[in-house]
């Protein structure tokens, strides 16, 4: 049977590019219509409807932005939800709530599917080059039965164990991702208003010992403010709620992240939404400005 794929945003498109490159016989279906037209143009088969991509494949992907979004999509309150799962793997590379992918995996089960949690991380240009790292969780014999349709997406995949383990793995990455980019925002920010040379700047962290790929790729965003997405600010602002909350309900302080949180928050506000995450810079130029008010403005 032919392989479906659901959800061809910003990570999806490359990500089903690539499994079309690899020769994988695909089924697509986005709720954007002008999205499927790259996939149309690499040879993927572009399916009418939601119905059509289950009837015509076992195994089905899906990329999609939030749990309103996915029970809507599946019409997961409906009866047609539980035709279309019977039999099927339905394989979750978004990222949700972990409590939310437990009770989707309990209620597919429960109508004759499988179930696997495989979110990632990285970004739109690792997606691009299929060097996205899964993480997986679920039954160890659907893991298997999956993972080799992962290898044109991955560079990595790791198996966490039950869900929701992979995305439990996927917030605690996260938090040390949003922290180091918004670490490197304040670092360039700090950089520029000391009106240092920010091509210096950017050389000192590529040659440094915390240079690392995202360093790197930030870094020349903030040089350049070129930010053009690649995990954008309502994204990010997104995961980093989801991580509070986790958090909170478990009782575990997470200082950084709530301060992350707040500045990725103050950059939606200021219209930078759809920004990359580097774009949290703003936040921190628009408190700057703030600390030059006279005293009681």
């Amino acid at each position: 049977m032919k392989t479906g794929f659901i959800g061809l945003g910003v990570m999806g498109t490359p990500m089903a590019l690539n499994l079309l490159r690899a020769g994988t016989d695909l089924i697509v279906w986005n709720r954007s219509p002008e999205s499927v037209e790259a996939l149309r143009a690499a040879g993927a088969e572009v399916a009418a409807d939601i119905d059509e991509v289950f009837g015509k494949a076992r195994t089905v992907f899906l990329m999609l932005a939030t749990e309103a979004v996915i029970d809507a999509v599946l019409e997961r309150a409906t009866p047609a939800f539980a035709d279309r799962m019977a039999g099927h793997v339905l394989v979750h590379m978004g990222t949700t709530a972990p409590e939310y992918s437990r009770g989707l995996e309990a209620d597919i089960r429960a109508v004759g599917g499988r179930y696997v949690e495989a979110p990632v991380s990285g970004s739109r240009r690792p997606a691009e080059e299929g060097q996205l790292v899964a993480m997986l969780a679920g039954e160890a014999d659907v893991i298997e039965e999956v993972r080799p349709l992962l290898r044109p997406m991955c560079r990595e995949t790791v198996v966490c164990g039950a869900v929701p383990n992979a995305l439990l793995m996927k917030l605690a990455v996260n938090i040390f991702l949003i922290s180091t980019v918004t670490g490197l925002a304040e670092a360039a920010h700090f950089a520029g208003r000391q009106g240092l040379d920010m091509g210096l700047f950017k050389a000192v962290v590529d040659a440094g010992q915390m240079a690392s790929g995202i360093s790197r790729i930030k870094s020349g965003k903030l040089v350049e403010r070129d930010f053009s997405v690649q995990a954008a600010i309502s994204d990010v602002l997104k995961n980093n709620r989801l991580v509070a909350e986790a958090a909170r309900q478990a009782g575990i302080a997470s200082p950084l992240l709530d301060a992350c949180h707040q500045l990725y928050a103050e950059t939606e506000s200021l219209g930078f939404g759809r920004e990359d995450m580097a774009a949290v810079v703003y936040a921190l130029e628009a408190r700057t400005e703030e600390l030059k008010l006279p005293f009681g403005d």
